[in-house]
């Protein structure tokens, strides 16, 4: 999706739009809200909002995608930087054999599509991983924004230089830290970044695959999945399908390695025995009952 595509004028009320992604896929009609003002985009961006830009003065249109539609592709000319306003997305790499790479998982307050600025084209791939609905800025209404209101666009900076320090922070992760670990700050860093969007940092859903946990993380999907069950195991985290339950944030922050396998099959095995000896305690408890009673 491109601004180019989008009418710049307000539509009248009751005026539908039905807008088209930049693939050729089909968005829904809008049901809801169909413009956002500077100051509700400030507010989702979680930035101060300036006093000296009348509330109408700036618009800027919400669109929405279906899941695996394309907000922005590959290669696409670049026009529009895109917030989040619900929903979640995957933004990749693709290379000529057709393999993914991902890089972030853009949600709620979230900027995306800072990487067609340099040449003028998207460099990688925005793809919704669930019902989306963002809200489009124009990079040349960005530009004019930011000749006539400069704390306005020192702000929007800010933001840009959160989105890069999240990335690198990623990539040192990726360096320095353990398969256990890295999933264990994975799922740290969702648990926050729900709480910042008003939601339960304690249960949430992954809407992404353990297939794209791992290419995000530099993982298999199968070491992905033996580690949400290795947390499971340890009390760490419930895992039940994509629903993530979170019961240790404090030891998923410091994790940095789980024992060998052998050392979790004893414990295993420990906990089978006392659970044994429990049942088997009740169980002649319970005989001890039945013959006192026959007596």
């Amino acid at each position: 999706m491109t601004s180019s595509n989008v009418p710049e004028t307000r539509p009248e009320p009751g005026n539908n739009l039905n807008i088209s992604a930049a693939t050729g896929d089909t968005s829904w009609q809008r049901q809801g809200k169909l413009w956002s003002n500077l100051k509700e985009l400030c507010e989702l961006l979680r930035i101060p909002a300036t006093s000296s830009v009348n509330d109408e003065e700036f618009l800027f249109q919400h669109v929405q995608f279906k899941t695996g539609q394309r907000a922005h592709t590959i290669g696409q000319p670049f026009d529009t930087l895109f917030i989040v306003h619900s929903g979640f997305l995957k933004t990749v790499l693709i290379d000529e054999f057709g393999n993914e790479q991902v890089l972030s998982f853009p949600m709620k307050g979230d900027l995306f599509g800072v990487d067609g600025i340099h040449t003028k084209r998207y460099a990688s791939e925005a793809v919704a991983l669930s019902n989306c609905d963002l809200i489009l800025l124009p990079f040349k209404k960005f530009i004019a924004l930011g000749r006539t209101h400069s704390e306005l666009e020192h702000a929007m900076y800010s933001v840009m230089s959160r989105e890069l320090v999240r990335e690198q922070g990623m990539v040192s992760m990726l360096g320095a830290l353990s398969a256990e670990a890295r999933v264990a700050r994975f799922l740290v860093s969702l648990s926050e970044r729900f709480a910042e969007m008003g939601y339960s940092s304690k249960l949430f859903n992954l809407r992404m695959t353990r297939h794209e946990i791992g290419s995000y993380l530099g993982l298999t999907l199968e070491t992905v999945s033996r580690t949400l069950s290795a947390f499971n195991e340890f009390g760490l985290i419930t895992v039940d399908q994509r629903s993530i339950g979170i019961k240790d944030i404090d030891s998923l922050r410091t994790l940095r390695r789980l024992p060998p396998s052998s050392a979790r099959s004893k414990k295993a095995s420990k906990k089978a025995r006392e659970a044994s000896l429990i049942r088997n305690g009740n169980a002649s408890s319970g005989n001890s009952d039945l013959q006192i009673a026959s007596l």
